[in-house]
């Protein structure tokens, strides 16, 4: 039931969906729609109000689960640039034709880690320590959702999966919601990314993760849509993202913005690429 909420989540932010009608808003500015995977959302937001107000262009931004973005430009066949929350959906979107594979460029790094709410009431410590009878936590939604994947292969390589998995509270539909969900006290833990602190210092704190617990450095990728009308002016938005300008908001909001900060973390592990998720978790 937990994962059929998930689904019909998605549906329901299909329909939702505002019509974008055309490469100009109302008053003549040029639009450029993105699609925008929610774990990079309160720097991506402030980025992109800076290139707005810079450049005189209207973007159009769509947050949600990487997979959920993913469908949503397949369905609607709409789109300027897709800006995932991991490797693993660009892969996707490389595999479907639905970017162009020469414009992808690497925004920031993510590492996993436990989030845990502020003061970590319940002294968790470990993966293992999620177990615990006492212990309330959820992942995100593994088929959809970056950080969920990230959650299933950890527990996977860590040999918890199926030990854990029926103890598994809810699987959030994005990056945001999951956050939320320990920010909100509504479980103890989750396992996030490393930035989720940040986001709100008031109600969260990490858990680090050894780093052999680390089977994959997170990246953040972003290119233009195969369809877009507009290819030069979302190239102008990758370069200001990619830009020494742009990554210093990243880097305020705590996202890493070089491989060598991320390998502090987890020296061996591996950078980006894709994992597929077993079948006992669909």
């Amino acid at each position: 039931m937990k994962r059929e909420a998930s689904r019909l989540y998605l549906l329901a932010a299909l329909l939702l969906l505002p019509i974008v009608g055309g490469a100009c808003g109302g008053n003549g500015t040029p639009t450029l729609e993105l699609f925008v995977g929610s774990a990079t959302k309160p720097a991506t937001e402030e980025v992109a109000k800076l290139f707005e107000e810079k450049y005189g262009v209207n973007l159009e931004l769509h947050f949600g689960g990487s997979g959920a973005m993913l469908s949503q430009m397949k369905l609607t066949g709409r789109g300027d640039i897709y800006f995932p929350g991991s490797s693993d959906f660009m892969e996707k979107a490389k595999k479907d034709g639905l970017v162009l594979p020469e414009s992808e460029r690497i925004v920031v790094y993510l590492i996993p880690a436990i989030n845990v709410q502020k003061g970590n009431p319940k002294n968790i410590q470990s993966l293992e320590d999620l177990a615990r009878p006492d212990v309330t936590f959820a992942i995100a939604d593994p088929e959809t959702v970056c950080v969920g994947l990230y959650a299933a292969e950890i527990l996977d390589k860590a040999g918890l999966s199926q030990s854990i998995r029926a103890k598994i509270a809810t699987y959030a539909e994005s990056c945001a919601k999951t956050a939320g969900i320990v920010a909100l006290k509504t479980v103890d833990a989750v396992i996030g990314w490393r930035v989720f602190e940040y986001w709100a210092p008031e109600e969260i704190e990490t858990v680090s993760l050894g780093p052999d617990q680390i089977p994959r450095i997170g990246y953040v990728p972003i290119a233009i849509n195969e369809s877009s009308k507009q290819g030069a002016l979302a190239q102008q938005f990758i370069d200001f993202v990619t830009s020494d300008e742009g990554k210093a908001i990243y880097a305020k909001w705590h996202y890493l913005t070089s491989e060598e900060e991320a390998r502090q973390f987890a020296p061996q592990a591996t950078l980006g690429g894709e994992w597929e998720l077993p079948e006992g978790w669909r």
